[in-house]
């Protein structure tokens, strides 16, 4: 019996590093059954039934898990975007980010195709914010050797609204991978998708990067009474603020006295980030705590 690490899971299968091989492994029904199967990143006990296959009898106890897309174990959120087309909207971002937030994961921005457009607006949202946020571009190379450190020895997830180019970033980080590019519809201004399935790399820069499928996999199982109940805290930079209103219980949305919305008033908040805060809270606020133990 030995430790490995799930890359890739797929039709049944998955797919496990141990460090000297990949071995295609079934895994054992109590998983489904409990409700917990093994996913992406995920360290799982492997024993090796010969021919590179082998049987999942145990996962290890695992970090920050996401249920769309089903992954475990990520160290950051690596959330790409473009002010080239397609146009990422700032709510994509805040949306990811504050799910990400809830589950003690960090977020970086990564910014592609500035030889295009150099995304002056988002930057300037970010980097406001305290988000990690760097410039690439994968067609140039500009930027992709000052982000390797970023993601060195961690596990990082990539995602992004389909055609912001994660698979041209990995190709731009190694090479080596060659994974499908899709092209960019001109008239719809998105992406075709290119990634059909969750799946870790490991980069000759010493770091392992999931690739996702764009935002669409960030469906409503993670948007839960959890995130309704702590949505303030969520978005960080809301955090000096949140003991000092006037009133217990403010929703930092319309409040006379809400020291968030002062603070987005003498710009130490940007508007955008409050604004997906309050569509945020619209969007949770029809959650009953009924809705949460029924499932």
């Amino acid at each position: 019996m030995s430790e490995g690490r799930i890359r890739k899971a797929l039709s049944g299968f998955y797919y496990v590093d141990t460090g000297s091989e990949v071995l295609t492994c079934r895994a054992r029904g109590k998983f489904r059954k409990g409700g917990i199967p093994p996913v992406v990143g995920a360290g799982v006990e492997v024993g090796e039934l010969g021919t590179g296959e082998g049987l999942v009898p145990a996962i290890v106890p695992r970090k920050p898990a996401f249920s769309r897309p089903a992954v475990a174990n990520i160290d950051q959120l690596v959330v790409i975007a473009s002010g080239a087309i397609p146009k990422t909207d700032p709510f994509l971002i805040d949306r990811v980010a504050a799910i990400a937030a809830l589950k003690g994961c960090s977020v970086m921005v990564l910014l592609n195709k500035c030889d295009l457009d150099c995304a002056d607006a988002l930057y300037a949202i970010y980097a406001a914010a305290g988000f990690p946020t760097l410039r690439v571009s994968a067609e140039t190379g500009e930027g992709i050797e000052e982000l390797k450190p970023l993601i060195a020895g961690k596990l990082s997830a990539f995602t992004g609204n389909s055609g912001v180019g994660k698979s041209s970033i990995l190709n731009a980080l190694d090479p080596a991978f060659q994974l499908q590019v899709g092209d960019v519809s001109q008239a719809l201004g998105r992406g075709r998708h290119t990634t059909r399935h969750v799946e870790l790399f490991h980069l000759s820069c010493g770091a392992d990067v999931v690739d996702s499928p764009g935002f669409s996999s960030f469906e409503t199982d993670e948007l839960n009474l959890e995130l309704k109940h702590r949505l303030p805290e969520t978005f960080v930079e809301f955090r000096p603020y949140l003991d000092q209103c006037r009133f217990v219980g403010c929703s930092h949305t319309k409040e006379k006295g809400c020291a968030v919305l002062e603070a987005v008033r003498a710009g130490k908040i940007q508007r955008s980030r409050h604004a997906s805060y309050v569509r945020l809270y619209e969007e949770l606020k029809p959650l009953q705590d009924w809705q949460e133990r029924k499932k």
